[in-house]
Order: C-alpha cells, then structure tokens, then sequence
C-alpha cells in the first residue's frame, strides 16, 4: 500500500504530493483513472493499489477524487477515494476495490461495502476530518 496523495493521472508524471487533506482541500488529491495500475505504479506513488492475483479487472467508471466514509475495525474513518477498480476472485465474484487516502496522507484499501460515499459538505465526513486533524477537538 502507498503512502501519500496520489501524484500521476493517465501515465503523466506530476510533482508528488506526499500529503495528505482536510475538508477544504481534499479535491487537489490526484486519482489513478484510466487502467488498471501495476505494481509500478504503486512504487512510484501513483497508485494505492495494484491486484495481481485476480481476473478480468477493470478500472471502475466513477468520479475521482470523493470524499467517502471508510469503516475499518477502529470505526469510521474520513476518506478521499483516488483509485477504484473492479476485479474478479477465484469465486467469479467481482469486487469493488478502492485505494483511500486518509487525512495524514496515509493509503489504505478497502472494498466498497465497507465505504459510505458522501458529499464534501456531508457534516459527519467534516467533522471526522477535524478529528483525525486535531484529535483534541474531539467532544464526547
């Protein structure tokens, strides 16, 4: 899994950006969109992800970069989905993959039934950004 903001569209070399966002600047994170990323792509920073062991992937047809809710064993945390692809497992069942960026820059990869799509003005996304920015603001 990558570390940092996705830093190429397309195959276009662009300046690294190694950060990661709060809830006004979230849509400068680049996405990975167009193919499938490689292993490559993942050293070089500009993938989250890159699946070898699956079948017929795909890139997953949505817009990128977007705010998302992930929901991993610590509870719900604040995202920006930057890579989505679909592939297939062993089973012939196809998931939904996507490569995250959470609010310190870190990368993480989840699949979609764990992820809650949301709007940047969505007031709970907002305020978990604050949070994982400045947990001291957390009121119980």
């Amino acid at each position: 899994m990558a570390r940092g903001a996705i830093s190429m569209t397309d195959g276009h070399d662009e300046e690294i950006d190694g950060g990661g966002f709060d809830f006004d600047d979230w849509n400068r994170l680049k996405p990975f969109t167009g193919r499938i990323a490689t292993l490559e792509d993942v050293q070089a920073k500009a993938a989250v992800f890159a699946l070898g062991d699956t079948e017929r992937p795909y890139p997953l047809d949505m817009e990128l970069p977007q705010p998302a809710i992930w929901w991993d064993e610590d509870g719900e945390k604040p995202v920006v989905i930057v890579q989505a692809e679909i592939h297939t497992n062993a089973e012939d069942e196809e998931m939904e993959v996507y490569g995250l960026i959470l609010p310190d820059g870190d990368g993480a990869v989840a699949l979609s039934e764990d992820v809650d799509l949301v709007d940047a003005t969505d007031a709970t996304w907002r305020k978990l950004v604050e949070d994982y920015i400045d947990p001291s603001a957390i009121k119980d």
